[in-house]
């Protein structure tokens, strides 16, 4: 499958699976692979293991390759697994050739490290993250990652494995005109979060990223299904009823967008463990409040 081909081909969701610890903190790859099989019996487009969802930043390189070889293996050619990289040029570079040998599809860049890199800099570090395979590359444009439409025309220019562009900054007016003036030179992603699904595809996204599919895989899919759609009354009931709830709960704290959703698993049944610092525990209010939440969400598993 050509890079093209394989952009062209993530429609609708892309799962985000956690990745599980034990109580010392140690990966748990047995419930990586429960939770990534139950997982991909739904029709997601494609699974992004040890990603943002996935602790990326808190694992080391040859976890990230574990991680990475047990979700392509729990997902037994059911769907294409993108993995994440990150921290600098060299290091992003070592994940990406452990990633394409794990037998991941697609490699996803994430922010470097240094939070006031020029543009010269950084177009280095995405050159070297691209080079060091030959996967199609996904950049994810979250927190100092903040690109005009200009600069992510010159960035596609000068990284040719560059195919598809993943937003987390959650300005659709900004990202809307990204889309625009680099027309289909790449696949645009919705990717901040469940809650932005009805912005990202009222502007035209192809996809979006869920880290709601670790609990409710079908309604992930219900949503991109709406938004692809635009049946905006039902995206708003289920926005109202599942979702704005689920993320005030991930607001209340720094880093609670990952330790809620795996408080939520382990509620419902699915391993996930404790997070890695600097990520914190859920309070005890907030478990409180969540437990009451996941309720709801029964109707929906």
């Amino acid at each position: 499958m050509t890079h093209r081909q394989f952009r062209d081909s993530l429609t609708g969701c892309l799962g985000f699976p956690v990745t599980p610890f034990k109580t010392d903190l140690s990966l748990d790859l047995d419930a990586l692979a429960r939770n990534v099989d139950e997982m991909a019996a739904h029709p997601f487009c494609a699974l992004v293991a040890a990603g943002g969802t996935g602790e990326l930043y808190s694992l080391t390189p040859a976890e990230i390759e574990q991680v990475v070889r047990v979700t392509v293996d729990a997902t037994r050619g059911r769907m294409p697994i993108v993995a994440g990289t990150g921290f600098n040029a060299a290091l992003g570079a070592d994940i990406a050739r452990r990633v394409e040998r794990a037998g991941a599809a697609c490699v996803l860049a994430l922010p470097p490290y240094y939070i006031q890199a020029p543009e010269a800099g950084l177009f280095d570090y995405y050159r070297a993250i691209g080079a060091a395979s030959s996967l199609p590359m996904m950049v994810y444009s979250r927190d100092w990652a903040v690109f005009t439409p200009e600069m992510v025309a010159r960035l596609a220019d000068h990284v040719p494995q560059l195919a598809l562009w993943k937003d987390g900054q959650g300005d659709v007016k900004k990202y809307q005109r990204i889309m625009r003036d680099n027309g289909d030179r790449l696949a645009w992603l919705g990717g901040l979060g469940d809650d932005c699904v009805p912005g990202y595809f009222a502007i035209g996204v192809q996809a979006y990223t869920s880290s709601i599919s670790n609990i409710a895989p079908k309604l992930s899919l219900q949503l991109a299904e709406a938004g692809a759609r635009a049946d905006w009354p039902r995206l708003t009931e289920l926005m109202n009823r599942y979702v704005h709830p689920l993320y005030a709960l991930r607001e209340r704290m720094r880093g609670y967008e990952v330790t809620v959703m795996k408080a939520a698993m382990e509620m419902l049944g699915m391993p996930a463990g404790p997070v890695r610092p600097p990520l914190a525990a859920c309070r005890e209010q907030d478990l409180r409040d969540l437990r009451a939440l996941m309720e709801t969400y029964r109707e929906v598993r």
